[in-house]
């Protein structure tokens, strides 16, 4: 983060920058994985080219370092990663079945998958700080989601929703194409139990209930789950992110260190 002397995407006065940084992102980050598993496309890529269930924490990390230097990082921290990222998807391909059961081919580059998955972090993420956090979005839904678009253009994206009207429209054209499938019922089951320290489980099961309750009823329902109302989880669930945020401390390093480079480029 702290790499280099020229800006990046966002400031700190920047709703991704301010959602991003609020431990929110716990809960969006299991959701935006229920409503990948939804689609058999970006699924197959899952459990095909991926170690979700060898090595579960370095996957997650792949996605945190994406998520985080996209956010916080410099240009050059921007394009090293996605250059990273557009040669781990050039390797990732194959077939999958759709919800029509229709065996259709698929590369991880393709701009209808690369658009789902980017649509299903984004609109869980947003989702996740409007339940459980009390920090407000500067410019509300619609700056978020026209800022967050810029996120994916140097992966080649650039036909994505700009405002919250065109965020649900584009979730609903991808209707037809979800469906619920022996890998997903698999996928799942193993989000429901991953393997987790003991302790840690309690506080996973909560995540997980906050990040199901968020979700539209019709993706509950094809999961075939049920779960608290969110208006019971909400306080909970926030109550319980900010005893986090004081158990950890104010100080972020991370923000820190890109503040430090905004500093530098003279831009705050």
């Amino acid at each position: 983060m702290a790499a280099g002397d020229d800006t990046g995407l966002y400031l700190p006065t920047d709703a991704p920058w301010v959602v991003h940084a609020d431990l929110a992102t716990l809960v969006g980050g299991v959701r935006a994985l229920l409503m990948q598993a939804l689609h058999p496309g970006s699924l197959a890529g899952v459990r095909s080219h991926s170690r979700y269930k060898d090595d579960p924490l370095g996957r997650l990390s792949g996605t945190i370092r994406w998520l985080t230097l996209t956010t916080f990082g410099s240009h050059q921290a921007l394009a090293n990663e996605a250059a990273r990222v557009n040669r781990m998807h050039d390797r990732v391909s194959g077939s999958y079945e759709s919800a029509a059961e229709e065996k259709r081919n698929y590369r991880a580059v393709d701009p209808d998958l690369l658009r789902w998955v980017h649509v299903a972090f984004m609109d869980s993420f947003l989702r996740a700080h409007q339940h459980y956090s009390t920090r407000p979005i500067p410019g509300g839904a619609d700056a978020y989601i026209r800022l967050w678009a810029h996120s994916v253009e140097p992966l080649g994206l650039t036909d994505v929703p700009m405002d919250e009207a065109g965020l649900l429209a584009c979730l609903e054209s991808y209707r037809s194409e979800l469906t619920v499938n022996d890998d997903t019922r698999d996928v799942i089951q193993w989000l429901r139990n991953p393997p987790l320290p003991t302790a840690a489980l309690p506080v996973y099961a909560l995540l997980f209930q906050a990040a199901l309750a968020s979700l539209p009823e019709e993706y509950r329902r094809l999961l075939g789950l049920q779960s608290q109302p969110v208006r019971l989880l909400r306080p909970v669930t926030t109550g319980f992110l900010k005893f986090l945020r004081f158990a950890i401390g104010p100080d972020s390093p991370i923000e820190d260190a890109a503040i430090a480079r905004l500093h530098r480029a003279g831009v705050i």
